[in-house]
C-alpha cells in the first residue's frame, strides 16, 4: 500500500473537518459564505478521489456554484440592511 494517497486522503477529510467547524463558528457572514463555497470545492476534489466524476461536477456546479453566489448575494443584501453589522 502506497502511503502518499493515503496522506493526502486524510489531509483532504481534515481540512474538510476544519472548514466545516470554521463554517459553523465563524460569526461574520460573508466570511462563511466564501469558507462555504471552499467546502464546496474540496468536496468535489473528494469526490473525484472516490472516482466519481458526474457528482463531482455537480457537486461543483451546485454546491459551490450556484448556491454559494445565492449565499453571497443574500449575505451582501443581509449586510447593507444591517448597516454592516452582520454578527
Amino acid at each position: 500500500m502506497n502511503s502518499l494517497p493515503f496522506a493526502a486522503d486524510l489531509l483532504m477529510i481534515a481540512a474538510l473537518l476544519g472548514l466545516a467547524v470554521r463554517i459553523l463558528v465563524d460569526r461574520d457572514l460573508i466570511r462563511s459564505v466564501i469558507l462555504f463555497i471552499a467546502f464546496g470545492l474540496m468536496m468535489s476534489l473528494a469526490w473525484v478521489r472516490l472516482d466519481a466524476p458526474d457528482i463531482a461536477l455537480a457537486e461543483a456546479a451546485v454546491g459551490a456554484g450556484i448556491t454559494g453566489v445565492l449565499l453571497l448575494d443574500t449575505a451582501m443584501m443581509i449586510r447593507r440592511r444591517t448597516g454592516g453589522n452582520t454578527r
